[in-house]
């Protein structure tokens, strides 16, 4: 289960890494925003694509900026950034993805009904980076992505730690990365004042944007339940990360990357250990 929150997802990165190092691959995953859009790379086993792009077209006004936001009315260039760089400029495993038997499930929002729609990623096509583009897909810096049926945009505003989905599906061990330190807790959503006259057209993004903060802040909370009860192995940073959502900065990107990494390696026997522990039978008392 891997959490989005923009260029902290380096952090996810380093650690989905340093686990394909050491062939320790899931039956399944589920990615919401920044946490599917690197984390397609983890069911195609590709580590360090996700850094090594990201760094390589920082400052590619071709990639990402406001010029592309002014051009396209998306902050990351549609075309560019989702179709032109996984097939010619850093190739995305087509096979690798399609043959793992992994379960990948990207999030999204639909702007319309205002629910959460969880689509299954198993083939590779032009439809495949949609979804993970419209997972991506910040209200006011993008514009909603037309697929599926759907019109969709970032899948934390319906879903942004989808444990409970996973445990739904069939999942009883977890292991859950969250981009946000422990005691974090999200208070109100920034800007929501200047998003709301520029988001009139979609008043359910607006309600979802009014009602995230105690949704996830209820998500927390069912982490720390799950956790405590040995259902779930949460990767979490030990201190805030600290870096903007859509840093050019290269070496900021290392530096969350090597934290995700530092943390994994730490971690890694304690992992090792909670997938091969047997499932928690719950009490009748609990």
């Amino acid at each position: 289960m891997l959490e989005g929150g923009g260029m902290r997802g380096m952090y996810t990165c380093g650690i989905l890494d340093v686990l394909m190092e050491n062939h320790i691959y899931l039956d399944g995953m589920v990615g919401v925003s920044a946490g599917i859009a690197f984390g397609c790379n983890y069911k195609s086993r590709q580590a360090g694509r996700a850094l090594r792009y990201n760094v390589r077209f920082a400052r590619d006004k071709r990639y990402s900026g406001i010029m592309s936001l002014l051009k396209t009315g998306n902050y990351y260039n549609a075309w560019f950034a989702y179709h032109l760089v996984p097939t010619h400029y850093d190739v995305f495993d087509y096979n690798a993805f399609e043959d793992s038997p992994m379960e990948c499930y990207a999030v999204c929002f639909d702007v319309k009904s205002g629910q959460g729609v969880y689509h299954r990623l198993d083939r590779v096509d032009n439809d495949c980076f949609e979804w993970i583009r419209a997972s991506a897909s910040m209200p006011v810096v993008a514009q909603p992505v037309e697929v599926g049926g759907h019109l969709l945009l970032d899948g934390g505003l319906a879903d942004s730690i989808p444990l409970e989905f996973m445990i739904n599906k069939g999942y009883n061990r977890n292991v859950v990365v969250l981009t946000r330190e422990d005691g974090y807790r999200k208070t109100t959503e920034h800007g929501l004042w200047l998003m709301k006259p520029l988001l009139r057209k979609w008043p359910k993004v607006i309600e979802a944007l009014q009602h995230r903060p105690a949704l996830y802040n209820k998500q927390l909370q069912y982490v720390k339940e799950q956790e405590r009860k040995g259902n779930a192995f949460v990767f979490r940073p030990l201190k805030p990360l600290d870096v903007s959502r859509t840093t050019h900065d290269p070496e900021e990107m290392n530096r969350v990357y090597q934290q995700g990494r530092e943390q994994a390696l730490a971690q890694l026997d304690d992992l090792k250990k909670f997938l091969n522990a047997p499932i928690e039978t719950p009490t009748r008392n609990e």
